[in-house]
């Protein structure tokens, strides 16, 4: 696994290889763009090639300038600013494209949250197979609130880890939630008294699955994945998406970023449920 020539992500390694580790700490607020999807569509190419990685830890110590935790603010909105709607669309299916690469890599991966984690912060933490919260975390997922849904592969399995109750609230209210009540319903595994805390806790899960049979960790993941299946839920969450992007909610959205961000009202159309 190489260790440099990232664009965005700072890529290390331990265990003679074995566990690879991410830690997030670009852009403003480890935003999600373009660059980051590159790299992380070239780390998971690489964890399907590599025969040593059998784990992989993501985490952040990245904090704002008014020092506030960041795992993932969210998606790079600013950068689709005059994008046609059929770019945003086709940018979409391949963050799909790239987080659903990024589950089914063959590899144990575990993401320690010590910050905020929301829309494409929550959908990259359940791409991993174990999730960890330290004091500090805080999930949710507001793209309802921005005229879209959370379009990267996770809409179609929020429902799998909290339920479909607590899906539809994540998903249709964007309330926030932090550690303790993530831990309740499941969409975090344990919490740790701290950030450190928490990556010693990873790396002795990644540890224990180090000593275990490469081959035998990849095809236990992979049967477990193929069992839960979803293919067909993703492309109705792409269809779903494109809806709202035809419909010209998600452009509303945009151009009210600011102002959404702020409390107020966006001048939403009226209800379209088909197309």
């Amino acid at each position: 696994m190489r260790t440099d020539g990232w664009e965005v992500l700072q890529v290390s390694v331990e265990g003679d290889g074995r566990i690879v580790l991410v830690e997030l700490d670009h852009g403003k607020a480890n935003e999600m763009g373009s660059a980051a999807l590159r790299d992380f569509e070239a780390l998971s190419a690489e964890l399907q090639q590599d025969d040593r990685a059998v784990a992989l830890i993501t985490w952040s110590r990245r904090v704002s300038s008014k020092g506030t935790p960041i795992f993932v603010a969210g998606a790079d909105v600013t950068e689709r600013g005059d994008w046609s709607d059929d770019r945003v669309k086709a940018h979409v299916r391949w963050q799909r494209q790239v987080l659903t690469a990024l589950r089914e890599a063959p590899v144990f991966h575990v993401g320690v949250v010590g910050g905020v984690a929301l829309g494409w912060g929550t959908e990259y933490l359940l791409v991993c197979d174990y999730r960890i919260a330290v004091p500090g975390a805080v999930f949710g997922l507001p793209e309802t609130g921005l005229g879209i849904l959370p379009g990267a592969g996770r809409t179609a399995h929020l429902w799998q880890p909290v339920g479909t109750a607590q899906a539809l609230r994540l998903g249709m209210t964007g309330e926030r939630i932090k550690g303790e009540e993530a831990e309740r319903i499941g969409l975090v595994q344990e919490r740790a008294t701290s950030l450190e805390a928490g990556l010693e806790r990873a790396r002795t899960l990644a540890g224990l699955v180090a000593r275990n049979s490469p081959t035998a960790v990849a095809a236990f993941k992979s049967a477990l994945l193929g069992a839960v299946g979803g293919a067909e839920a993703r492309e109705a969450e792409a269809c779903a998406y494109e809806r709202c992007v035809d419909a010209g909610e998600a452009a509303i959205g945009r151009a009210h970023f600011a102002d959404i961000r702020r409390g107020a009202r966006a001048p939403w159309g009226p209800k379209r449920l088909e197309d």
